[in-house]
């Protein structure tokens, strides 16, 4: 069974993070995981303030930036009861860098569930600073909730979130971890599993080979990635769900996403590539744009 004992929400108190706190709560009772909300606040000091010459007036500025923690509190505990009254939950409000803050609070918890619209509303702008930022830096699982639509994302009631699961494979270590993450999902949920791999054919390859030769490297590309995608999974592990390998050609987060939503799928599963210069390309390049573009939850998985 997956373990998933403690499960961090970080909110904002927009319409956005009460969505991603509304899948935290049923992730939470599912597994009867402990549910901490963290709210991170940044004191704002007028720039006039800080500036040279501002003296005592600047000094007496910066002193009376200050926040009511307890009356914050009080406002995070009426924004929590009115998606779970009846749930024990533990609270954190800090200071500081969203994403730095959240970072730091998430070591020792299994999964992070955080909303991809912040309180601004600019998707870019948000996702830039906060949710990917998390993303890179998180020690656990992160779980990434789009705004609510008319999908699974919707009905964020485990196991039916479970449901349907698409998972991302590579064939590297970090998505042999997403696999085996998501195959045990899957099973607990009784679920339909689809098992994907995207082959993607470089644009210059026609510039070095040429007819049969190029017909040749994409057959046996093809026939390599489909001897791999069926050990993905195997067969004594496929009990308790239904899988289904799917083996797609083009750029891969397009397919990704594309197939997720043809399958009306409720949850993707990527794996994450560690924390340097792989990992930011990583992101860079696929789990970002699953992230902006999914309609349905991204579960990112560490090694």
């Amino acid at each position: 069974m997956t373990a998933i004992t403690r499960i961090l929400c970080p909110v904002d108190f927009s319409d956005a993070s009460k969505h991603a706190l509304t899948h935290a709560v049923a992730l939470a009772r599912w597994y009867s995981a402990r549910l901490t909300v963290q709210h991170v606040y940044r004191i704002a000091i007028p720039a006039a303030a800080l500036s040279p010459g501002m003296g005592s007036i600047g000094a007496e500025a910066v002193m009376m930036a200050t926040v009511d923690e307890g009356a914050l509190r009080a406002d995070l505990e009426r924004f929590v009861r009115s998606v779970a009254s009846d749930l024990t939950v533990e609270y954190l409000i800090a200071e500081g860098d969203a994403a730095n803050a959240i970072a730091a609070a998430a070591k020792g918890y299994s999964l992070i569930v955080l909303g991809t619209h912040g309180r601004s509303g600019f998707e870019r702008l948000i996702l830039g600073s906060v949710t990917e930022k998390v993303l890179r830096k998180a020690p656990c699982a992160v779980l990434t909730i789009p705004p609510a639509s008319s999908g699974p994302a919707s009905s964020p009631v485990a196991p039916r979130l479970f449901a349907r699961i698409v998972v991302a494979t590579d064939f590297s270590a970090a998505s042999d971890q997403a696999v085996r993450y998501a195959l045990s999902l899957a099973r607990e949920a009784d679920a339909h599993l689809t098992v994907v791999h995207v082959l993607t054919i470089p644009d210059t390859a026609g510039e070095w080979l040429y007819g049969r030769e190029a017909e040749d490297l994409v057959r046996d590309a093809t026939d390599t990635a489909r001897q791999l995608l069926a050990k993905a999974v195997p067969a004594a592990a496929r009990e308790g769900c239904t899988v289904v390998e799917r083996l797609e050609k083009g750029k891969p987060y397009e397919r990704i996403v594309n197939l997720a939503t043809t399958d009306n799928a409720g949850l993707i599963v990527l794996g994450a590539h560690g924390h340097g210069m792989v990992d930011q390309l990583f992101f860079g390049s696929t789990a970002q744009h699953v992230v902006r573009q999914a309609h349905c939850p991204v579960l990112t998985v560490r090694p």
